[in-house]
């Protein structure tokens, strides 16, 4: 498979009409699927069970027309709150938070249970014939019956709306659920979490990225964001043509034509660019597949427009910076040298963009940095998420890597605080320097 058909199948499920869609045929399957049972005289084992009265057919036609149109109003509905709280929450969170809410499967499966109840109410509705119209052939009853009524298609009718009341309990639980700040930021950091070890699954060893190689360099010929890079067919491409690439790019990075993407050693560029070229897919917008980075901008996107003088929300940074802090210990204690071969790093030929150590706190806290010195609460809760991210750190190197982001932090905070403030923070600074076992200058 190419990147371009695993890339449209991870996003066709991220869609949001893909799973109304999905229902929609279901729907419509097990419709026809309960009228040609009712046909076949499978639903004659109902006039037995004393608790269940037959229905007529005025009244069957009665119940699904109040069913479809209650269903369809309903998902009406569903899709204008889904859309306010879209709106609420790209508004005041971020615009690229819209991606996280329409990939929501508690949204798109609430719309989906509606409209695809709507579909089968309508589609059994079509079958259902009073009594002065002629019926179509039911097994063991004979031709000339008047008047169908599908009782085993109006039971399922029945239970379809129990489920549907069901849904919409929980969908209005679910939104305003949703667009709390908190689960916002709980939802980023889990999922950011997830991707950091699946790409880096290999614990308690501290190698960075490996080295990249000299070659000719292979040139991007398109403009667009890496959306996915299937690494699989690279090493396939790389192996047949005893080749090493080194890729300058990774997934989420900007790329326009003939800005060099990766370096080819081994063989001619030209030789390969048709096949390398269907192992990248490049798109207007970046997604959270194969990219960490883009989870962390999120994070660090919601604390600084939680820190500027418009919103005032320390608070919300300080969510912010503890998820930081938790992806931060996460990366550290892992072996950040990407196998994509599935194998021993070393023998592969083809060696991703470094995302070194020093990578990932720049890209987190070194980016949250100039909005939290601004802030005296905020400032303060980053140099203990700093402390609390070192703590279970092994590696020395990293340590002190994060403990340089709070000299960096201080050198920023001195020229934003002032009298007691100031004054605190740099206790606490002393506090957090002791944590390394080092008494401050």
């Amino acid at each position: 498979m190419t990147a371009d058909i695993k890339f449209f199948w991870s996003r066709l499920n991220a869609n949001y009409w893909f799973y109304p869609a999905l229902f929609c045929i279901l729907a419509a399957a097990l419709a026809f699927g309960m009228i040609t049972l009712d046909r076949s005289g499978a639903a004659a084992f109902l006039n037995d069970v004393s608790w269940i009265v037959p229905s007529r057919p005025k009244g069957a036609a009665d119940m699904l027309t109040v069913m479809a149109g209650s269903m369809i109003g309903v998902a009406s509905t569903v899709f204008s709150i889904t859309i306010a709280a879209v709106a609420y929450a790209s508004g005041n969170y971020g615009p690229r938070l819209l991606t996280n809410f329409m990939e929501d499967r508690g949204n798109q499966l609430s719309l989906a249970t509606f409209i695809g109840s709507f579909v089968y109410a309508i589609i059994v509705l079509r079958s259902v014939r009073g009594a002065d119209e002629p019926a179509a052939n039911i097994e063991g009853v004979g031709t000339a019956v008047a008047g169908f009524t599908p009782q085993l298609s109006l039971l399922v009718a029945y239970a379809l709306m129990g489920l549907c009341v069901a849904v919409l309990v929980f969908f209005l639980n679910h939104i305003p659920s949703s667009i709390r700040v908190n689960k916002v930021l709980e939802g980023i950091g889990r999922r950011l979490l997830g991707n950091i070890r699946a790409a880096y699954p290999v614990e308690n060893e501290f190698s960075d990225a490996t080295a990249p190689r000299e070659g000719k360099p292979l040139c991007a010929w398109a403009t667009g964001y890496i959306q996915l890079i299937d690494f699989g067919d690279l090493v396939k491409i790389a192996r047949d043509n005893d080749a090493v690439f080194s890729l300058r790019m990774r997934t989420g990075d900007f790329v326009h034509r003939d800005l060099p993407i990766m370096d080819v050693e081994g063989c001619e560029p030209e030789d390969i660019e048709d096949k390398i070229r269907a192992c990248f897919t490049l798109g207007a917008t970046r997604t959270p597949d194969q990219d960490p980075q883009f989870l962390i901008d999120e994070l660090v996107e919601i604390g600084l427009r939680a820190l500027s003088p418009g919103i005032n929300d320390p608070f919300t940074a300080i969510t912010a910076l503890h998820w930081l802090g938790a992806a931060t210990t996460e990366i550290a204690r892992r072996d950040l040298r990407k196998d994509v071969c599935g194998e021993d790093v070393e023998d592969c030929p083809v060696i991703p963009a470094r995302d070194d150590f020093n990578h990932y706190v720049q890209r987190g806290f070194g980016s949250i940095r100039s909005g939290v010195a601004t802030s005296p609460i905020a400032s303060e809760v980053m140099l203990d998420t700093l402390a609390n991210a070192a703590a279970p750190v092994k590696s020395q190197q990293r340590r002190n890597r994060i403990r340089a982001e709070g000299v960096l932090l201080g050198e920023q905070v001195r020229q934003h605080l002032v009298g007691p403030d100031l004054e605190r923070y740099e206790r606490n600074e002393v506090a957090f320097l002791k944590k390394f076992g080092e008494e401050p200058a």
